[in-house]
């Protein structure tokens, strides 16, 4: 059972972790597609290659295991701009608006999958270990 969780976990990850690296390095690349997209969202061409490196940094942080937490926080902030600036525009929302959270969500359940101690952290109505709020 546990193999098991950790292997979902590592895929959730996994395919998570290849869609930011391949939008990453298309940013950064500055693909035309990748470019068009970006800018018809709204951002300027210019920054472009400054969002890939957000996002390749989001995603290096993610892919290490010390620092996974931290990458989650880092991409799970960036993807929140990115559901806004779809939102802004009007975009469809299962198809666009709401991409970002799926892949937000799958970060995150793969952390947790992979990370059993994470889900402290994210688990809700039980206070954390060492929490005397409550």
């Amino acid at each position: 059972m546990a193999a098991t969780r950790i292997w979902t976990g590592r895929l959730l990850s996994g395919v998570a972790l290849l869609f930011l690296l391949m939008d990453g390095l298309t940013k950064v690349a500055r693909a035309n597609p990748a470019v068009q997209a970006t800018v018809g969202l709204g951002f300027a061409e210019t920054s472009v290659p400054v969002i890939g490196f957000l996002v390749l940094g989001g995603a290096l942080l993610y892919a290490w295991p010390a620092t996974a937490g931290l990458g989650a926080l880092w991409l799970t902030a960036f993807l929140g701009g990115a559901a806004s600036a779809q939102f802004r525009l009007g975009a469809p929302w299962i198809s666009h608006t709401l991409f970002p959270a799926y892949l937000g969500v799958a970060l995150w359940a793969g952390l947790v999958l992979r990370r059993p101690e994470w889900w402290d952290l994210v688990r809700p109505g039980r206070p954390a270990k060492g929490d005397r709020s409550g």
